[in-house]
């Protein structure tokens, strides 16, 4: 009898640690599906948040400036002086640097080194960047009528060359980031080179170049804000909508947990 006792509390105890240990797997996958949705809604790839335009608005900030402050205006002058007095080559690989970021990010992706979105997603903030370039540096230019330093034109000011070739930068550190870092800024590099040859080729002012790269990277930032939006217009899914379906057992009450967020 005492035997019979014996196993039958052993038996006790032994279903009770299993339907403790149910309810705490239960709980975890339940935190753990809430942790991944919580993450998903935190990614803040796509939000325009104000530390994302603190470079943007000092390069175009400066750029302004030096358009009317004597102090700025002189730089410009001096700094276009001392290229004159070494009489560089001029050479013309600005026109081609402008898209070499870009360039490497679809070329990296065909070689399997994946950025953050497919080429459908990434093709069309890429192309919204550009738009966006273009909207704000060609009417700029026409509006401003500042000279170039060869005396070409009035239509300096911004660097359309800088602002593509930094929008093509930025849209690269954006891809490449979160799995690459040394990669996603190297980008940086080939831009600074199309601003260099800018005022070595005579074409641009210093001001004109920090300015261009200013709106070259705000130009991308808005170009991943408005993704969702533009993806939302074209019939794309919704990249913060997630929909989860789960059996769950507790406390000796089966059933499902039907989660969504938007």
């Amino acid at each position: 009898m005492k035997c019979l006792l014996s196993g039958l509390f052993f038996m006790l105890i032994s279903l009770h640690g299993i339907h403790a240990q149910q309810d705490s797997l239960q709980v975890e996958k339940i935190q753990d599906s809430t942790s991944i949705i919580k993450n998903y809604s935190e990614d803040k790839t796509h939000q325009l948040s104000y530390k994302k335009l603190i470079i943007p608005a000092a390069l175009i900030s400066y750029g302004v400036a030096s358009l009317a402050i004597d102090d700025l205006k002189q730089l410009n002058a001096s700094t276009q002086y001392e290229i004159s007095e070494h009489k560089p080559d001029h050479i013309r690989l600005d026109n081609y640097t402008q898209f070499a970021p870009a360039v490497l990010v679809y070329g990296l992706n065909a070689f399997g080194v994946e950025g953050k979105h497919n080429f459908r997603d990434r093709s069309i903030i890429y192309g919204t960047s550009m738009l966006i370039t273009s909207a704000i540096t060609i009417p700029l230019k026409h509006a401003v009528k500042e000279e170039r330093p060869d005396q070409s034109n009035t239509l300096s000011f911004p660097s359309g060359h800088t602002a593509i070739a930094f929008a093509s930068a930025q849209f690269m550190f954006r891809e490449y980031k979160d799995t690459n870092f040394l990669l996603s800024i190297s980008g940086y590099s080939l831009a600074v080179f199309t601003g260099v040859y800018r005022m070595l080729n005579n074409k641009h002012w210093f001001g004109d170049v920090i300015g261009g790269a200013g709106f070259g990277i705000l130009s991308t930032e808005l170009a991943y804000w408005l993704y969702p939006k533009i993806n939302n217009l074209l019939g794309g899914k919704k990249e913060k909508s997630q929909v989860m379906i789960m059996p769950y057992y507790q406390k000796g009450n089966a059933g499902i947990g039907f989660v969504k967020n938007f």
